[in-house]
């Protein structure tokens, strides 16, 4: 099992000028990560020819994260709000595809919000067609779109494996998958493996953070058996480290995740940490099913 192993930028910086990419692509690469993920949510202050540069020079390729606020958000009521939020979207596309990236991640059909009530009907027809604008203009692009399940405090739409699956079902867009991340799933899902089987071949792209966002293995998430699915499903797919801290991640970021304390601050102690466990997890899955496979032969 070898998957593309990714950290999201705020495990190392607040900001992501083509100067901090640069340093954190060193930094992240010399800890054997893959690719970072670094936020389009607001393409017109990224220096895309910049960032573009410091990954190549450091043999690295991005994902990029893609979110709405209320103000933009694609499943709302209000169709000029939708019309803002698929501008948006269109725009932020075009910026990811200049950054090199292939994967359009995070929870791009919905606002990252506390909401009071549900999500209407009419909303969520509103959201639908909107993506399927979008879905068609990104494979345009050779983009995928990978909705990420957030948990119940942070959307009302969207929440679970199930209610993905369901809403790709009737975009109907052959680039669209799953995202699914641990500590969202240790919300909102009765069981995590099964939530990952259900996926199967629709799961996308892959966040791992345990239950506190603190190092990985050191919480309540059992990362051993979420290894065992995602090789048991085959997922090939990028693998991403999301664990943030207000030590290090962008103030206003950490008030909309309501991430109040410092849950570690040592950023390559925290990434060295998590690439060995990563790598000791995908090797033990691995063991399993060869012994599995010899077991089966010898039969």
């Amino acid at each position: 099992m070898r998957n593309p192993i990714g950290t999201h930028i705020q495990v190392w910086s607040a900001t992501w000028s083509a100067d901090d990419v640069r340093r954190t692509a060193e930094k992240a690469s010399d800890c054997g990560y893959d690719y970072l993920e670094l936020p389009v949510r607001d393409p017109h202050s990224l220096e895309i020819e910049g960032i573009a540069k410091a990954l190549q020079d450091n043999n690295m390729f991005c994902c990029t994260p893609f979110l709405h606020t209320k103000e933009t958000d694609i499943g709302s009521e209000d169709k000029s709000i939708a019309a803002k939020g698929e501008a948006l979207m269109l725009d932020a596309l075009s910026a990811a595809r200049d950054m090199g990236s292939k994967h359009i991640t995070g929870p791009s059909h919905t606002c990252l919000a506390k909401h009071d009530v549900m999500r209407s009907d009419a909303g969520r027809r509103n959201a639908i067609e909107v993506l399927q604008r979008v879905a068609e203009r990104a494979s345009e692009m050779g983009l995928s779109l990978n909705f990420e399940c957030l948990n119940r405090y942070e959307s009302n739409f969207s929440t679970t494996c199930a209610e993905a699956l369901e809403m790709i079902e009737a975009i109907g867009r052959d680039n669209c998958f799953v995202h699914l991340d641990t500590f969202h799933m240790n919300i909102e899902e009765p069981d995590p493996v099964a939530a990952i089987k259900r996926a199967g071949d629709r799961l996308g792209y892959f966040h791992l953070a345990d239950n506190y966002r603190g190092y990985l293995g050191t919480g309540s998430i059992d990362f051993q058996s979420i290894f065992r699915a995602l090789r048991d499903v085959n997922y090939e797919g990028p693998i991403a480290l999301e664990v943030f801290s207000s030590a290090i991640t962008n103030p206003v970021h950490s008030a909309r995740l309501a991430i109040w304390r410092d849950t570690w601050s040592d950023s390559i102690d925290m990434a060295q940490h998590a690439m060995q466990f990563i790598r000791c997890q995908m090797d033990t899955a691995d063991r399993r099913i060869d012994a599995a496979l010899q077991t089966e032969v010898a039969r």
